[in-house]
Formats: structure tokens, C-alpha cells, sequence
């Protein structure tokens, strides 16, 4: 597989003509079978996830320690879903860890979920068990003039965001992408099964706070909880996930353009469509966009990144500041 890849690219450095065109055909065949993985996780399901079931999923015992001093002290989980760069569901960058690392330590009653996997309903890396798992790890690892590749991992991303968004599919993927949220947070602490209902802070970068809208439903319906948003340079619709979060943040930095992609592709966040969901919380005040600092879409200049700033501050201390600031914490 590793040597026929390289062999084909070496016949596109022949002509930019023949890589616009393999990369269209490729990038039609992801949107021909990106459902496919989706369809046959339901199957496997069976009658788990009807769809007509409000009760959560059956939860696993917690099978992870917690710096905190008691289990009975956590009510608050802070769910981190990333962008469509990712590769694995434990596979974030050192900003993001040092993002969730520092909220942790702010409040010592929450724990960090860092381990869903946005783009996959059965929350599986690209490198498991899949069959174009090799093509994913070359991907991930290429290096020299190889290294743009992981575009490649991009695009296969952004089809299961296109998922989420789709209302033919995006029932099934979403309810996946909640039911792999809850058995995360149950491993992380055990769920308190008290009347008090938890926090459950959900944190979205790029295409996940988009998947995070979607699954918000069902925790809404499985979990007795207060469920914030909070979106980071997030990209998404103006449709799902509205009616069941309690408020949602979008920060968003002056250099960032592809957060504005959202308000653009998707016509229920353009101010004309005065009924949609996303429009309806601009109005009762249940969503508030505010810009945070300089900070770019991703790189050493992004939202979790180390670039010095003057003050001696980095886009890192400017994100933990306007998260931690937010009115979210129990």
C-alpha cells in the first residue's frame, strides 16, 4: 500500500493538472462512501441506539484514576472534541493538553474527557483496526515533500463533519459520537448517580464544535445535566444542538478567517433565516460570539499555541483566560 502511494505521487509531481484531478476524484469517492462506516456501526448497534430510547447507554466502570482527592467531589466533566486534523482520539497537540491541563487545575471538581474521537461514530483512530489504516499512519508520519499529505487526513475529516451536519446521516452519527462521549466520562470519573444534575462542558475546535452540537442532544436526553458550549474558532451549522445546550460561547481570534466559513456555507446562520435555531438563541441571548485575542486557526500563532506575545503572554494564556472567565463553571 506504503509503495504504491509513492509511486503514484511521484507521477503527479509530473503535471499540477494530474493532482487537481486525482485529488477532485478522491475527494468525490470520500463523499460517495464517507456514510458507509457510519451505516455499519448502526448495524452493529442493533437495537442499542433505536433512536426512540431516551436512556443513556449502559456505563462502564471508571478504569482511570483522579488527581482529585475524592470521586464524590466531581460534577463537572470538560468534553474536548478537536479539529479535522486530528488522527486518534489520544492524539492531541501539547497546547491543547496544556489548554485542558490548566482548566483542570483552575477547577479541581471537573476532569478533563481528551480521548473522543470527533470523526468517528465508533470513536476508532485512523490507525486501528480499518482498512486504509496504512494509508492514514503514512500519512500522519510522511516527512520532506511528503508532508503535506496529511491533507489527506483533512479531507477525510471533513467528510464525517459534513456527516454530523447532513440530516440523512447525521442522526446515527451523532447519537455515536454522544454514546462514545458518555462511556469517556464514565471511564474518567464514575457518572454520580445523585439528583444533582452534572455539568458537562462541552469544548469544540474547528469541525468538532460542530460534532459537539450534534451529540448534545442526546446527552440532553440520556443524562440529567446543564450542558454549556463552548466553541473555539469552531466551525459550524445553525441547526442542531441549539435546543438542548443551556448557552453557547464562540470565541474566535481577529486572524482567524476559517471560523467564519460557518456563517458563510451554512444558510441557517445567515441573519435572513430568522427561524432557525442558531438564530433564535442569538435572540433569547443563549449565544454570545466574542473575539479573545490576535490568535490564528491553528499553528504556533493558533488558539492553543506557544508564540511569544507582547506582555510576555502567549495564545495559549489568552484562550485559558476567556474560558475560564466564561460563566460555565459549577
Amino acid at each position: 500500500m506504503v509503495k504504491l502511494v509513492g509511486q503514484l505521487l511521484l507521477w503527479l509531481r509530473g503535471g499540477s493538472l494530474k493532482l487537481l484531478v486525482i485529488a477532485g476524484l478522491i475527494l468525490l469517492a470520500w463523499g460517495v462512501f464517507a456514510p458507509v462506516g457510519t451505516l455499519v456501526w448502526w448495524v452493529q448497534q442493533g437495537a442499542k441506539f433505536t433512536g426512540l430510547r431516551k436512556e443513556a447507554p449502559a456505563l462502564p466502570q471508571g478504569d482511570r484514576s483522579t488527581a482529585n482527592p475524592t470521586e464524590d467531589s466531581i460534577n463537572c466533566y470538560i468534553v474536548f472534541l478537536t479539529g479535522v486534523g486530528d488522527f486518534s482520539a489520544n492524539q492531541l497537540t501539547p497546547g491543547e493538553e496544556r489548554f485542558l491541563d490548566r482548566l483542570v487545575q483552575f477547577h479541581p471538581n471537573c476532569v478533563a474527557v481528551r480521548d473522543v474521537f470527533p470523526y468517528s461514530a465508533a470513536n476508532e483512530s485512523l490507525g486501528g483496526r480499518r482498512f486504509l489504516a496504512p494509508l492514514w499512519r503514512f500519512a500522519q508520519e510522511a516527512e520532506g515533500w511528503l508532508e503535506g499529505l496529511d491533507i489527506l487526513i483533512k479531507i477525510r475529516n471533513l467528510w464525517r463533519f459534513a456527516i454530523s451536519v447532513d440530516d440523512r446521516y447525521g442522526t446515527v452519527y451523532n447519537q455515536g459520537i454522544a454514546s462514545a462521549i458518555v462511556e469517556r466520562m464514565s471511564a474518567e470519573s464514575p457518572i454520580p448517580a445523585s439528583s444533582e444534575p452534572i455539568t458537562i462542558i462541552l469544548i469544540g475546535t474547528s469541525g468538532g464544535a460542530q460534532v459537539a452540537l450534534g451529540a448534545s442532544q442526546y446527552l440532553d436526553q440520556w443524562l440529567n445535566a446543564e450542558i454549556p458550549m463552548v466553541s473555539i474558532g469552531g466551525v459550524f451549522s445553525g441547526t442542531d444542538g441549539f435546543n438542548s445546550i443551556d448557552q453557547m460561547y464562540h470565541l474566535y481570534g481577529r486572524r482567524d478567517w476559517i471560523e467564519d466559513l460557518g456563517a458563510i456555507l451554512f444558510a441557517s446562520r445567515w441573519p435572513s433565516t430568522v427561524g432557525s435555531p442558531f438564530n433564535q438563541a442569538k435572540r433569547q441571548g443563549d449565544y454570545t460570539a466574542q473575539v479573545i485575542g490576535s490568535q490564528a486557526h491553528d499553528g504556533n500563532e493558533g488558539y492553543f499555541g506557544p508564540a511569544p506575545q507582547p506582555g510576555g503572554t502567549t495564545p495559549l494564556d489568552a484562550t485559558v483566560q476567556a474560558v475560564n472567565q466564561l460563566p460555565i463553571w459549577p
